[in-house]
């Protein structure tokens, strides 16, 4: 399959990618003044970010394929890359965008969301997978 098909089936992802990526390093005032904020609200932000993102590439790699059961070699490379990714957002947090802060529990929240992400879809896999082996025999 060619690179650009291949990318026609992420269009979600990278779209998504590119909202992470601005609004990780976009310059918010931390006044405190809102009240909606709360500690480690930037937590949940990032292991939600990455979820989404580790979802949406599953979902254009089964829409690729056309089967939903996926080889430890894709879960790994998706998982590799989002990884990345969240590493990406901290180094630029620290080296380039210096009114943010690099954060290795941002990392570890991103990292979470990327697992949780992954565990999501080997659960809803294997729950699948029963049911057509159920309705097989």
């Amino acid at each position: 399959m060619s690179f650009r098909k291949a990318l026609k089936y992420q269009t979600w992802s990278i779209a998504w990618t590119i909202v992470i990526l601005v609004l990780c390093n976009w310059h918010f005032s931390n006044d405190g003044s809102s009240g909606f904020f709360f500690e480690g609200f930037d937590k949940l932000v990032h292991l939600g970010f990455f979820f989404i993102l580790t979802i949406l590439l599953l979902y254009g790699k089964i829409r690729e394929k056309t089967n939903t059961a996926l080889s430890f070699s894709t879960l790994f490379k998706i998982t590799f890359l989002t990884s990345f990714i969240g590493a990406g957002v901290e180094v630029l947090q620290w080296k380039v965008f210096t009114y943010r802060s690099a954060d290795w529990w941002d990392l570890t929240c991103d990292c979470l969301g990327v697992g949780m992400g992954i565990f999501g879809y080997l659960l809803l896999n294997w729950i699948h997978a029963q049911k057509r082996s159920s309705a097989i025999s």
